[in-house]
């Protein structure tokens, strides 16, 4: 885009929910927005012919304003549109969750935490809970039954060569499955097996959920071979191993943002296939390299927006805790840590592609090296 130049945006996918752009008043910023608002999707034409950057952001803005709220399940993507012609397993995409696709174990857990007085400790819930670290705990999830039917599924989804977002900035190959026509299937399970148990285990982010952003990612030698070091955007997070053979790929857990031990290592999780492991979003983690085979993982990131309106999220908060000494190596971020460098190379000329922000100024370790990020902003 230049300024004055016609340009038309197609058509990609519906909005599902309102969105905020900040433009910059620059033509390198115009191409940038202009193609994050396709992404997003404005399902009409929108033409500049010949007004200026500034004009026509503000006539996407006053779009995005003006379009009415879309409820859950008012409409879907236009993948899941073009997908349903093509659905192997009809059952996927409904409202519903047959007791044979969970583990047995699973509708055991979830009856304790019903009985659970306020309180309890996870360990005495049921034996079947496993609790891997402070505020990690794992448990079996779904039957053979359902992990055959799924996976089927979602390799039926890649074979069609429909055309979907990708989870988030950091996967590759993974699949937004909400977006592929399973938000009620999800939405159900979510309802009657995460929410009991985030009850009991997280009673204040998982006292309800209102919404949840769910997706598969996939890890494989000649894809995406791991994940660095990062929190999601989630209260609770919710991960399963659906397959397949394969080693190396575990997860890495530090301590939790803005806190003295945030980047402190506390445990590592091997995936089993059939297996979750539920943790808070604020939980800092990293999926280590797989060594061969493939793995694929169905997530889901509940929502509690009622807890989050009253808890405002910010990495600069006064009260983020000074960190109390250097990091774990196993823990840093490429992506986030000012000091990456100081303690590691550049994974293969990632670092410059980002701004790190941790930890926040003022909250340094004694001995922070300063001038680690040499040639990149520090703030």
């Amino acid at each position: 885009i230049t300024r004055g130049s016609p340009v038309v945006l197609c058509s990609c996918l519906w909005i599902s929910q309102r969105s905020s752009i900040r433009i910059p008043d620059s033509d390198s910023g115009a191409k940038v927005y202009a193609s994050l608002v396709c992404n997003l999707g404005l399902h009409r034409p929108c033409s500049i012919m010949g007004q200026g950057v500034s004009s026509f952001f503000s006539n996407v803005l006053k779009f995005f304003n003006e379009a009415p709220a879309l409820s859950e399940g008012s409409v879907e993507p236009h993948a899941a549109e073009r997908y349903k012609p093509l659905r192997k397993h009809p059952e996927l995409f409904r409202a519903d969750i047959p007791q044979s696709w969970v583990a047995p174990e699973l509708l055991e857990i979830v009856k304790a935490c019903e009985k659970a007085p306020a309180g309890a400790k996870p360990e005495d819930i049921s034996p079947q809970l496993r609790v891997e670290a402070f505020e990690v705990y794992s448990f079996p999830c779904f039957s053979s039954e359902f992990i055959l039917m799924f996976n089927d599924e979602i390799a039926n989804f890649y074979a069609s060569g429909i055309r979907a977002r990708r989870p988030n900035s950091m996967n590759n190959y993974g699949v937004i499955v909400n977006e592929i026509g399973m938000r009620p299937m999800i939405t159900e399970f979510q309802k009657k097996y995460i929410l009991p148990i985030a009850r009991v285990l997280f009673p204040e982010e998982g006292s309800t959920f209102d919404a949840h952003h769910s997706f598969i990612v996939r890890y494989q030698a000649s894809e995406d071979l791991g994940l660095d070091m990062h929190t999601d955007d989630s209260e609770v997070t919710f991960n399963v191993c659906l397959g397949h053979d394969f080693t190396g790929a575990t997860l890495t857990f530090c301590g939790s943002i803005g806190t003295a031990d945030h980047r402190k290592a506390t445990h590592v999780y091997s995936h089993e296939v059939g297996r979750a492991v539920l943790h808070l979003g604020s939980r800092r983690h990293g999926a280590d390299d797989i060594a061969s085979g493939q793995r694929m993982n169905l997530i889901i990131w509940s929502h509690n927006h009622a807890w989050r309106a009253s808890h405002p999220y910010r990495r600069k908060d006064p009260d983020y805790a000074k960190e109390s000494g250097p990091p774990d190596l196993q823990c840093l971020s490429y992506t986030h840590d000012r000091d990456y460098l100081a303690y590691r190379k550049d994974p293969q000329g990632a670092i410059g592609q980002n701004q790190p922000w941790c930890p926040p100024k003022g909250k340094e370790y004694d001995g922070f090296p300063e001038n680690a990020r040499a040639g990149r902003d520090v703030h």
